[in-house]
């Protein structure tokens, strides 16, 4: 089927986080407010400038049987985890073209899962078997476990998607251009389903060194539930997360003829790039606008229709009043009655999962027509001239409405999705 036209709809979602291990109990915590930040136990973090971390909730040791974890990197568990709970989500009860789940051919089935860093974990604690252990005693899965597609490829399998398995790689933008390239696959006529998110598994004392050495992080360690503050006045960094976000995307018609059920509409992606610099953003907000403004003459979506986003906003203090600058220069006056919230306040920055657990979050924010809070902001920057959604859910209007989640990553990447209510 070749078509350009056709429309494009979630119809299952998953996650496993700092949160909680299912996208339940995340969207839980994330309307109560609370904190999966927390500090890291153990003496090769007790050197680390950087001692706190928003670890997952459940730890895939408990999900995962260990005869398939040993073969998994840690990222490609928590894709699993998240895709397992979205495909079942969607109705789908095995791998497709067997059983029950005839209803969906192989060849129509993609999968597009992103990583921003991939099995960095494997990689070095390898490393460290080969060093202290010798040749002999490096795992023979290394390779396979390590590769940034391993989690977009183990789903694949798990589903037997054939229509295309691709991992976008783009640092912290990672997850929602995966979304964003599902969407084009079912749109362009690729595929009918395709499975979607970002996953990330980098806690770790040589990322966290790095980060902090770049000054990105906060150094909060005495309150880490307080330390992730998007646009307070003192935040003063980011905090790394963990976890997966992954969805079940599917034009309309075959998600009709199915009777499955429907979340939102997704309406589609903006893309842009600041060619301004390797790690900082461009402080005008330029990248972030365009891709905005890409986003809104690639569809059909109005500002006026937009009443809430989940920001990008990771608690850096040129990254926070960027973005709001780039939503003022597009959206106007319309920007008054949007509700943003920085749910990284909560889970951290889960760096190429953000984009999955975040859209998530939107895509059931515009379910239960509710925006989830931002917490710790005590003392809100003034340069943040927008309605910031503290510390209660808000409700969201009836009708037609329609929300944005954006995602920005090192290396000037600029991602920009929507979803409309049904």
């Amino acid at each position: 089927m070749s078509s350009t036209n056709r429309t494009v709809v979630v119809t299952g979602i998953g996650a496993t986080t700092p949160l909680g291990g299912d996208s339940a109990s995340t969207w839980e915590g994330l309307l109560a407010g609370r904190s999966g930040v927390r500090h890291l136990e153990g003496e090769r973090f007790a050197e680390l400038p950087v001692r706190i971390a928003a670890l997952a909730a459940v730890d895939p040791s408990e999900v995962i049987p260990r005869p398939q974890a040993r073969k998994l990197d840690r990222s490609a568990q928590f894709a699993l985890i998240a895709a397992r709970e979205a495909w079942a989500d969607a109705g789908y009860t095995g791998p497709a073209g067997e059983g029950e789940d005839a209803q969906i051919t192989p060849e129509r089935l993609g999968t597009v899962i992103a990583s921003g860093i991939g099995g960095v974990t494997t990689l070095l604690d390898q490393y460290d078997v080969l060093k202290e252990s010798g040749v002999r005693r490096v795992s023979p899965h290394t390779v396979p476990m390590l590769m940034p597609n391993g989690p977009s490829a183990n789903v694949g399998l798990e589903v037997n998607a054939q229509a295309g398995v691709h991992t976008p790689v783009s640092a912290c933008a990672s997850g929602a251009e995966a979304i964003g390239y599902a969407i084009e696959m079912i749109r362009s006529g690729r595929a009918d389903v395709v499975v979607a998110g970002g996953t990330e598994a980098a806690i770790h004392p040589l990322p966290i060194a790095a980060f902090a050495n770049m000054m990105a992080m906060s150094k909060n360690n005495d309150e880490p539930e307080k330390a992730s503050r998007p646009y307070d006045k003192a935040r003063d960094g980011f905090i790394l997360g963990e976890g997966a976000g992954v969805i079940v995307l599917e034009s309309e018609e075959h998600a009709k003829a199915r009777g499955a059920k429907i979340y939102c509409e997704a309406l589609g992606q903006g893309l842009s790039a600041d060619s301004h610099h390797i790690a900082q953003p461009e402080p005008t907000g330029r990248g972030i606008a365009a891709a905005m403004q890409n986003l809104l003459d690639a569809t059909d979506l109005k500002p006026s229709e937009v009443v809430h986003l989940n920001a990008h906003a990771t608690s850096t203090p040129q990254g926070d009043v960027a973005e709001i600058k780039a939503l003022r220069k597009v959206l106007g006056d319309d920007l008054d009655h949007v509700a943003i919230s920085a749910t990284k306040s909560m889970t951290g920055h889960l760096l190429g999962g953000a984009g999955g657990i975040e859209t998530v979050a939107t895509v059931l924010a515009l379910h239960n027509r509710l925006a989830p809070p931002t917490i710790n902001v005590d003392d809100l920057d003034p340069d943040v001239e927008a309605d910031i959604v503290l510390n209660e859910p808000r409700e969201l209007p009836q009708g037609t409405i329609a929300a944005i989640n954006n995602s920005f990553g090192f290396g000037g990447h600029n991602v920009v999705l929507a979803f409309r209510s049904v």
